[in-house]
Formats: C-alpha cells, structure tokens, sequence
C-alpha cells in the first residue's frame, strides 16, 4: 500500500484481469464470473463517464461518483448496490497491495446499510401456481424439455447449474434417482463443489416423465466433452441461459392460464413479444432460484424435517431458514401445534 509518490500507474482493465486472476483459484466460478460482471460496470463507468485511464487518479470523491452513478444507471435496491460496492471494495483494497492506488483507499467504497430482514428475498414460485404449471405441462406439452427439466425442477429444488450439469447416465431409472456430480473441467460444476455430489430419490411419476422425455423426445447429441446431457438441445447441453429464459417464460401466468393477472393486453405485453428473450419483464415471472425458494417452502410446509429439506436441497439449515423458508409464523405455528396434539 502506498502514498500517492509511491504509485505506479496501471489502466482499469489491466488491474481488474490481474484482480480476477488472483481470486481464481479461491472462488467458485459461478462467483468469479460474478466479480467480473460487477466490475465490469466499473470498467465502463472508468471509460465513458470519468475517463479514467490510470487507477492513481482515482479518490475517495470519485469511488462516491461511482456509487451514484452505479445505482441510478442500473436502478439498484439497496440489496443489489451494496453486493456491487462489496465486490469494488474488495477490488480496491487488491489495488492497494500492487500500488495501483493510494493507502486505505478502500474505506471510502461505502455500501449502503441494510434495514433487518432486507436482504431477505422474499420472491417465490407459489405451489400453487406450480401445480397449475405442472399441470398445464403435462396435458399440453407432455415429455418435453421444458415438461421435463421444469418437473425435476420443481420436484428437487435443484439449482440452474446442477440440473443442466445432468447427463443421461446420471439418471438411475430403476433406483428412481439421479446423481449430481461436480466436473468443473467440463463445464458443469456445482456451486458447492465436491460437496453438493448426492443421490437424489425421485418419485415415479417424475422417473415417467423423464423416461418418456428421453425415450421420445431427447435430442440424441453429445456436449463438447462426449458426454450425453440429459437436457439438450439440436445443440448440445442446455446453457445456463436457456434454463432461465425458459424459467421465466413458463411462469407468466398468461402461459399457463392465458389470463393476465396485470390487466395487460397478452399480443400486445413486452414480456410475450419475444418469448424466450423478454419473459422476465413479466411482473409475475419468476428466476430458477425463485423456483428453488418455492420448492423449499413447498416441503417444509408438508411437514419434510428441515433436516432432509436441508440435505436433498444441498443448503445448510440456518441458510434455509434465513432465505429459503417463506414460511409465515401462522403456518409454522399450526405446523407446530400438529406435531403437540397429542403429547
């Protein structure tokens, strides 16, 4: 860490890749691809708002410019901002060690403070909807890819990288399971490593469905590393991309109801005009992970022990309960009354 004689220049760019090669080896990769979005924004803001090419020049007045910049052109929660600043700080503090910038600059990156609870997402794919879903999927669509991952979706609360992670042989029929593995050289590792690996039970109507899916109506390709996906497409293994937008485009309502909930005109709605692009601007769509979130408060709420909840779902109980479980003290006080009734 150095005085501002001490620092040796260096360009934006430059910093950030020697940044994303270091914490290489220490983050997932999910992660470290989220540290390269986030401080690609910043890379942008260096280029075309405060032309910053050497990080000597940047203070304290600047990374404040920054924040402001950040949350206005982005239109942030106070959620979203302080994951972005928390990413910078860590950045500047990196800048610190290799002289790129002036000591203890880091103190001057502020997150904004959080209220109790309001980093706790509360969107949801409601169970009910997702059996009207399910339902609408199996009388129209039966055994197709989006019948068959959204089941299995649903139904394990996996996350997007673990279900696209599946090959065929992966899927024990017979047992009525499918195994997750971790094989980051082939592009499909799991956000947990070696230890998000596990057998998972599947119950028989979800193994027809998937038999039938890949008996009928799999693609027969291979992926870039010879193996079998059990989500393809003409293309090869589903990308992490259209898992999401097919997630988002099963849920809008008007999808599986063909009413809109919004008062909308459905030809005429932004999120219908390109399906599988712009179904997220549909205000009652929801993301993978707000499926998964669903899915966990499903169980719990059919009186699955949190223990088995945590272990099928590969998320540590005390994560669970502060942002999965939706839960509302109503329900866990009836749920509680239940198991006392007869003690």
């Amino acid at each position: 860490m150095s005085d501002t004689n001490d620092l040796e220049p260096i360009d934006p760019p430059t910093a950030v890749e020697m940044y994303l090669q270091e914490r290489s080896q220490e983050l997932a990769d999910a992660s470290h691809q989220a540290h390269r979005y986030r401080l690609n924004h910043f890379l942008r803001w260096c280029e075309e708002v405060e032309h910053v090419d050497n990080l000597n020049e940047l203070t304290g007045r600047k990374l404040h410019q920054y924040r402001l910049w950040r949350r206005e052109d982005g239109d942030l929660s106070n959620v979203s901002l302080k994951t972005q600043m928390d990413t910078l700080r860590v950045f500047v503090r990196f800048c610190e060690r290799i002289d790129a910038v002036t000591r203890n600059l880091h103190e001057a990156v502020v997150s904004p403070s959080l209220s109790p609870g309001e980093d706790h997402k509360e969107v949801m794919l409601e169970s009910d909807d997702a059996e009207e879903l399910l339902a609408h999927l199996e009388r129209f669509e039966y055994a197709s890819f989006q019948h068959a991952m959204f089941t299995l979706l649903w139904h394990t609360g996996m996350r997007l990288g673990a279900i696209r992670s599946i090959d065929v042989n992966d899927y024990d029929p017979t047992q009525s399971r499918v195994r997750l593995r971790h094989r980051p050289a082939e592009d499909t590792p799991l956000k947990n490593g070696n230890e998000g690996e596990r057998l998972i039970a599947l119950r028989q109507e979800i193994c027809d469905v998937l038999d039938d899916w890949i008996a009928h109506r799999r693609p027969d390709v291979t992926d870039a590393y010879g193996r079998e996906p059990l989500f393809s497409t003409t293309q090869g293994r589903a990308s992490r991309t259209t898992v999401r937008e097919t997630v988002y485009r099963l849920t809008r309502p008007c999808e599986f109801t063909g009413d809109c909930p919004h008062g909308r005109e459905i030809a005429d709605c932004e999120a219908t005009n390109d399906a599988q692009k712009t179904a997220s601007k549909c205000p009652s769509s929801v993301s993978p992970h707000d499926v998964r979130r669903g899915s966990i408060t499903y169980f719990l709420t059919r009186d699955v022990p949190e223990k088995v909840v945590s272990d099928r779902m590969n998320v540590g109980q005390q994560v669970l309960g502060k942002h999965y479980d939706q839960r509302t003290e109503e329900q866990k006080v009836e749920q509680r009354r239940g198991y006392l009734t007869n003690i």
